[in-house]
């Protein structure tokens, strides 16, 4: 592990040199392009540099300990040191797992209603504004690419982009079915209803991540549909492209402008394809993925919200916390977190690091 980490620092001070020549420097794409490198590595360079300097504080106290004057405090010295070098070995072993190359990228949420009808629809529209107060809390950017309202306010289905660096590596533990718990508004006997709502979630790729041949795309235009004034109807400026080898359909109708619309669509379409083709290519790690936190599938029930108790439970970790109005109003980093390490530990468990 030492030798890989030592070659990490040689690779980032050789970019930080780099980034100071005069050629580089006067290059703006290059010099993003080595800056993201740089700040990529960053992290596990800062954590192996700690630790070095705990290693040698250890051996400078245990050189003081043959010294009386100095033993106890040496021995103080040597002990803290100690336990600084093995906080810091842990956080080498996760920053040094492979990392998912989608991390650093923005994210599409999908959000459907599911089983229990209007109730459903009613906490898809909770579970979209929870995501959106989440997001705008990071200083995330959030759009909506494509909305279907119902009467009550509810929402069959809404597809959004969250725009800001690392939104898939939060978001990705998402997707699956959502389970709500509570008395509708509508219930005179105050029972307690059962409804689910279905989250996909998806790393946004480029066309230059995935490629599409053009003559498998049906690209229709049609008038916006919903709220608008009187723009709504006027311009045919909403997009539903079909790719016709997969049958997989995209609408985006949220932009006034068609381009703008078509571009979104694109990117919405690429990245269910690319989740799509994923999935084949993982279905033969099955085993493998049962380890995990979570396969991602969006039959799979991860979450519950029960209003009554004020109880959110995750499934696959078994983490139950009574925030349910905070959880709801988009606090969400301790579920997340909570996610993640479960996640890293499997991840350790499995590297046998």
């Amino acid at each position: 592990m030492i030798e890989k980490l030592v070659a990490i620092e040689e690779k980032y001070v050789t970019l930080e040199n780099r980034m100071q020549e005069q050629e580089v420097y006067t290059d703006p794409a290059l010099y993003a392009k080595l800056a993201r490198e740089q700040k990529e590595i960053q992290p596990v360079v800062e954590a192996f540099r700690r630790y070095e300097k705990a290693r040698r504080d250890m051996e400078g106290a245990r050189e003081l300990m043959g010294d009386p004057d100095f033993k106890e405090l040496a021995q103080e010295e040597y002990e803290s040191a100690q336990a600084e070098m093995g906080r810091t070995e842990e956080e080498l072993r996760v920053l040094l797992l492979p990392r998912d190359p989608n991390d650093g990228k923005n994210v599409i949420i999908e959000i459907r209603g599911g089983a229990g009808g209007e109730e459903a629809a009613l906490f898809a529209y909770n579970l979209y504004r929870m995501y959106t107060m989440y997001a705008e809390a990071r200083r995330w950017k959030s759009e909506i690419a494509n909305l279907n309202e119902t009467e009550l306010g509810g929402i069959k289905e809404v597809s959004f982009i969250i725009e800001g660096d690392g939104a898939y590596s939060r978001f990705k533990f998402e997707s699956g079915v959502h389970r709500v718990q509570r008395v509708p508004e509508t219930e005179a006997s105050g029972r307690i209803h059962t409804s689910t709502v279905t989250v996909a979630v998806l790393p946004e790729m480029e066309e230059v991540d995935f490629e599409i041949n053009p003559s498998d795309l049906q690209i229709d235009t049609f008038r916006s549909s919903g709220a608008g004034g009187q723009h709504v109807n006027k311009t045919e400026s909403a997009i539903r492209i079909t790719h016709l080898p997969t049958g997989t359909v995209v609408e985006c109708q949220d932009e006034r402008s068609q381009h703008k619309n078509k571009d979104r669509a694109m990117k919405i379409l690429v990245s269910r394809l690319y989740e799509e083709e994923c999935r084949r290519q993982t279905e033969q790690f099955a085993a493998e993925r049962k380890s995990q936190v979570g396969t991602g599938d969006r039959s799979e029930r991860i979450r519950t919200y029960n209003y009554p108790q004020g109880r959110v439970t995750d499934h696959r970790i078994g983490l139950t916390l009574y925030k349910i109005e905070q959880i709801l109003n988009g606090a969400l980093d301790e579920v997340i977190d909570a996610l993640v390490m479960a996640d890293q530990a499997e991840k350790l468990k499995a590297s046998g690091m």
